[in-house]
């Protein structure tokens, strides 16, 4: 599969990869052959990005650390959660904890591969995605740092429900200078009352926006003050912010740039640590990508080095049909070679 921009797509190509909506179900599944309607579809409801089959590439897979089931039942959870909370209703802790346990088993399934956040975001599932992403860097990074279980799950919670404080917002809300009207706080008043879960979960929520030079709010904590779940989930909630274009400017940012960034915030506005560790984990090259390398070749990334994230795995195409010569190169022993631009 090749992962590309909408803007490339042609109409005929097959869709790589599923794209769902915010409840879970299939908008489009994998292998249907796209119309000029479903491009311009998903591109109206704010698709960015897409997986397409390509015969030169049909071995290329995203690593996956999430099941397909395991998905689609986490964004329902998610969804209908979110919609209790926002009626004032009585939400389920323990149906959370139960989609959380489900997701946990998938990652310590697939500890050894890179994170690699590609999945399709739309205007209707991205609150939905950016929780599921949250939890998945932050489990993973968790996961590198020597966390138990108990203490994986209540990360994991954590970061899944950190932007919970959201659902009960209004415009009013928003721009009041009150630090309890704020999504954080509100998160943290949420989740504190909810016997089933640890105090330490509310304080994810609660703290994921200080910083350690203590520029941060809604309390202005610093340094060790700031419990190390939230030190975790802000990196993991930056990161997937940068990506998908919700960061301060606007533009999406792609994998490396965002890793890129991250890095310069270290240790005035990330935790230092928790950085050294995100970048162990995280695809800064999804597979799938097309790049330029510095000899000036184009090649599209078709696999990953477990500790070396930067270094992939090329395959280069050059000519067609009875012409065509087909090359890989792997950049972790190709030490002289350096992925110059990708080609979103």
């Amino acid at each position: 599969m090749l992962y590309i921009s909408i803007d490339d797509i042609e109409p005929g190509q097959y869709l790589g990869k599923t794209v769902y909506s915010a409840n879970g179900t299939a908008l489009l599944s994998a292998g249907i052959q796209l119309t000029v309607f479903m491009i311009n579809t998903l591109r109206r409801i704010g698709v960015t990005m897409l997986y397409i089959q390509d015969a030169n590439y049909e071995d290329v897979e995203p690593e996956e650390l999430l099941s397909e089931a395991t998905k689609q039942a986490v964004f329902r959870e998610m969804s209908e959660t979110l919609q209790v909370i926002r009626s004032g209703k009585e939400w389920s802790a323990r149906k959370v904890s139960a989609s959380v346990d489900s997701l946990l088993s998938d990652v310590l399934g697939n500890k050894e591969a890179l994170l690699q956040l590609t999945d399709i975001r739309t205007a209707d599932n991205a609150a939905y995605l950016h929780a599921v992403n949250v939890c998945l860097v932050s489990s993973m990074i968790g996961l590198n740092m020597g966390l138990n279980f108990s203490q994986l799950k209540d990360l994991a919670i954590g970061a899944m429900l950190h932007d919970i404080g959201k659902a009960t917002l209004t415009s009013d809300d928003a721009i009041s200078g009150d630090p309890k009207d704020h999504h954080t706080w509100r998160g943290y008043e949420l989740l504190r009352h909810k016997r089933e879960f640890n105090l330490l979960i509310a304080h994810a929520a609660l703290q994921h926006h200080e910083r350690p030079d203590g520029a941060g709010f809604p309390r202005g904590i610093s340094g060790d003050e700031i419990h190390l779940f939230a030190r975790i989930v802000a990196v993991a909630n930056m990161y997937d912010n940068l990506i998908s274009g919700g960061g301060k400017d606007g533009r999406r940012m792609l994998p490396h740039e965002a890793c890129e960034h991250l890095m310069a915030c270290s240790e005035h506005e990330l935790d230092h640590e928790v950085l050294v560790e995100f970048t162990r984990i995280i695809s800064v090259y999804p597979n799938g990508s097309s790049v330029r390398l510095s000899t000036k070749e184009t090649g599209v990334v078709v696999r990953q080095h477990r500790g070396l994230p930067g270094r992939p795995v090329i395959r280069i195409v050059r000519g067609a049909g009875d012409e065509m010569n087909v090359s890989e190169i792997d950049l972790a022993t190709e030490t002289t070679l350096f992925i110059e631009a990708v080609l979103a």
